[in-house]
């Protein structure tokens, strides 16, 4: 076990390595220089040096690779050309809003696909099998953002029960922050929610043709209790894979959401630093996203043990 840790540790490792080095080598390539951009179309050539020497853009690639490396490991991710301000800071800003977002949002994918896939495979060719099969399909193929375009028409403008867009804080109590993320997760979570429901579906169904289920139904056990009892933990090995995935496309996905809410997440940050050539703020949020969805992944596989006792060795 011990063993298996260790390499799963220094594999972690090298990914976040290797995407480093992708993450740098594609913000480089895009043309344009930053300094030329931020001074504008009149700034003289002394004026550009001048700042590009100040952002440290002239160095060689290695040296500022190993710089910006450098200073992510050890938490200094460089000061914002746009702000003036540390990166570090920027990030932590936003964090206190993508991060429940992205958490919200797939606790609410959860809670919906998990006893929507058990329902319609213990259910399977009848009317709830086909009416949750129906809604995963229209769930898949509508994007999250026409869901969110929805939401806000329906619960926001109509009914008025949460709020259109804006985030208030967490200084101004849980409740109203909460209300105010409510609209964003759950466009968020519905597509997802979906995808899930069809995996949890398929996953069960295969589960439901095993012997040890057929044993579990001769010993007396009903359909429902043997679906819960003896079905449900053996087919979340594939639900945790996609969970896993999840909240890679979360994230991705809350660039467009906080956009359409006007939150101030991660989301917004990128988009902003991408159209003011902030550079260093892009491949620092980036970075950070590349992390944290290898991390969860590398604790999605561990988890796998405690789901499956058979992997544990």
């Amino acid at each position: 076990m011990a063993r298996s840790l260790a390499v799963r540790i220094l594999a972690l490792a090298g990914s976040l390595w290797a995407a480093s080095l992708i993450v740098f080598a594609v913000i480089e390539v895009i043309p344009g220089d930053p300094a030329a951009f931020m001074l504008g179309l009149n700034a003289t050539p002394e004026t550009v040096a001048a700042l590009r020497d100040q952002l440290g853009l002239t160095g060689s690639l290695p040296a500022r690779y190993l710089a910006w490396a450098g200073g992510m490991v050890t938490g200094d991710f460089g000061t914002s050309y746009t702000y003036k301000v540390p990166v570090a800071d920027l990030v932590a800003d936003r964090l206190a809003v993508s991060l429940p977002l992205t958490v919200y949002a797939m606790a609410i994918s959860t809670a919906i696909a998990l006893p929507a896939g058990l329902v319609a495979a213990a259910a399977r060719g009848r009317a709830a099998d086909l009416a949750v099969t129906g809604l995963t399909q229209l769930g898949v193929a509508v994007p999250n953002f026409w869901f969110a375009m929805l939401l806000v028409l329906v619960f926001a403008l109509s009914l008025g029960w949460f709020p259109a867009g804006g985030f208030p804080g967490w200084e101004d109590g849980v409740g109203p922050a909460l209300r105010a993320l409510t609209l964003p997760a759950l466009a968020l979570a519905l597509p997802q929610a979906a995808i899930l429901t069809r995996v949890m579906r398929s996953a069960t169904l295969e589960v439901l043709g095993q012997d040890f289920i057929r044993t579990a139904r001769a010993k007396g056990l009903s359909r429902a209790r043997a679906v819960w009892r003896h079905g449900f933990r053996n087919a979340l090995v594939p639900v945790l894979t996609i969970l896993g995935l999840q909240f890679a496309f979360l994230l991705a996905g809350a660039i467009i959401i906080e956009n359409v809410f006007y939150l101030p997440g991660l989301g917004r940050l990128i988009f902003q630093a991408i159209t003011q050539r902030d550079l260093i703020v892009v491949e620092s949020v980036v970075m950070l996203m590349v992390a944290a969805v290898i991390a969860v992944n590398a604790a999605v596989d561990l988890a796998y043990a405690l789901v499956d006792p058979r992997l544990r060795r």
